[in-house]
C-alpha cells in the first residue's frame, strides 16, 4: 500500500478547490475531485507507472479496490490507467476486476476507458471467453455492463464481429437508458469510418432510437 500512500502525498500537494468544483459540476454531482486536470495528472502519476518500478501483478486486485474506495475521482483515474500497465500481462481471470471497476463508481468516464482499452484488450486474448460475459453482461439489467458490451469493439475496426455487435443492439431494443443509445450510435459512427456499407445496410434493416440513428449517420452523411 505504499504505493498509494505515496500517490495520496503527490496528489493532494496539487489540488485546487476551484478546479475541483467545475470538474464535480461537470461529472453532475457524482463525485468529488482534487481538482487536478488530465495533463497535470499524467505527468505526477508517471512515476508510479514507471514498469521498472511496478508493483506485482498479484497486488492489482487489492491496489484498485483501495484506489476506488477513495472519494476523490482521480485515484479511479490513476486506477485504471495502473491495470492498463500490465495489459500485456493480462490474464483470464482479470475479468473478475474488470467487473469489479464496472460496477462500482460507475459512470462513462471510467466505464468507457475500461471497456475500450481494458475489456477490449482482453477479449483479443482471451477470445473463447467473449460470447458467455457478453450475454450474461446484456442481461444483466446493469447499464454500465451493458454499454461495456456494446463499446468493448470501438478500437476493434476490421476486427470488428458484426454478428456480435448486431446481437447486442438488437438484445437491447426499446431501451430509454440514454447511455445504451448514445453507445450504440457511437459504435456504429465508429465502425462507419471501417465498413460504411455494413453501417448503412443495419440501420436501413433496423429501428433504432433517433438519438443512435443520428450518431450513426454522422459520417454517412458527409
Amino acid at each position: 500500500m505504499e504505493l498509494i500512500v505515496q500517490l495520496v502525498l503527490v496528489f493532494e500537494e496539487k489540488k485546487n478547490s476551484l478546479v475541483a468544483a467545475q470538474q464535480k459540476s461537470y461529472m453532475k454531482n457524482h463525485f468529488e475531485f482534487l481538482g487536478i486536470k488530465a495533463a497535470e495528472r499524467r505527468s505526477l502519476q508517471k512515476p508510479f507507472l514507471d514498469k521498472k518500478y511496478l508493483p506485482p501483478k498479484n497486488q492489482l486486485p487489492q491496489l484498485v479496490k483501495s484506489l476506488w474506495t477513495l472519494p476523490q475521482r482521480e485515484y479511479q483515474y490513476f486506477a485504471q490507467e495502473l491495470v492498463f500497465a500490465y495489459q500485456k500481462r493480462q490474464e483470464e481471470k482479470d475479468i473478475r476486476l474488470f467487473e469489479y471497476m464496472i460496477t462500482h463508481k460507475s459512470w462513462w468516464d471510467t466505464v468507457d476507458f475500461i471497456a475500450t482499452n481494458l475489456v477490449g484488450n482482453y477479449f483479443r486474448k482471451f477470445p473463447r471467453q467473449k460470447e458467455q460475459f457478453i450475454h450474461r453482461w446484456l442481461a444483466s439489467g446493469n447499464t454500465w455492463l451493458q454499454r461495456t458490451a456494446i463499446l468493448f469493439q470501438l478500437k476493434y475496426k476490421t476486427e470488428l464481429d458484426t454478428r456480435l455487435l448486431a446481437n447486442c443492439i438488437h438484445a437491447l431494443h426499446g431501451s430509454k437508458e440514454f447511455f445504451i443509445n448514445k453507445a450504440i450510435g457511437w459504435i456504429l459512427r465508429e465502425y462507419s469510418k471501417t465498413n460504411p456499407a455494413w453501417v448503412r445496410n443495419f440501420i436501413a434493416g433496423t429501428t433504432l432510437p433517433g438519438l443512435s440513428k443520428r450518431e450513426a449517420e454522422k459520417y454517412l452523411t458527409k
